[in-house]
């Protein structure tokens, strides 16, 4: 997993607390795999959605794309427990951008989990499409407000 950031970016703005449920296990009594890309999934939509770049999804703009996701599991997640899920953008390309999060346990007290997402934007014919200009100020401002990290 690639974790160099382009300047000013990597900060991690955008933070948000879910309990894990009880469904969330499986039979081998942790969480699913499969779930803490859900919980990837809601980082990223919220980091989405403070950039805009989910404020028209049914308009003709370019759309986000998740094009690769990639997940280093570190700890076992289990219930009950509350994960804070971190979410930053690592590097911004022509049509693409890296995001980064983080999955912290509470009862663990550590990081259980990190990933990558490759998401490329597409136009209305789902070809490539560039990164709007106002994307990229949008990403810049979020990840410039953000609190430093120790």
């Amino acid at each position: 997993m690639s974790t160099d950031a382009q300047p000013g970016l990597g900060q991690w703005p955008l933070t948000l607390e879910l309990p894990v449920q009880w469904g969330d296990m499986d039979a081998f009594a942790h969480v699913n795999n499969t779930v803490y890309l859900r919980w990837f999934e809601t980082g990223r939509i919220a980091y989405f959605e403070k950039t805009g770049v989910a404020k028209d999804p049914t308009g003709s703009g370019p759309k986000p794309l998740l094009a690769r996701s990639e997940v280093d599991y570190l700890a076992p997640v289990t219930y009950p427990d509350t994960v804070t899920v971190k979410t930053t953008v690592f590097k911004l390309g022509n049509t693409s951008f890296v995001m980064g999060y983080q999955v912290h346990s509470a009862k663990l007290g550590a990081v259980a989990a990190r990933g990558e997402g490759v998401i490329v934007m597409v136009d209305a014919a789902g070809k490539k499409a560039p990164l709007p200009p106002a994307l990229r100020d949008a990403i810049a401002a979020l990840e410039a407000g953000a609190p430093a990290q120790g």
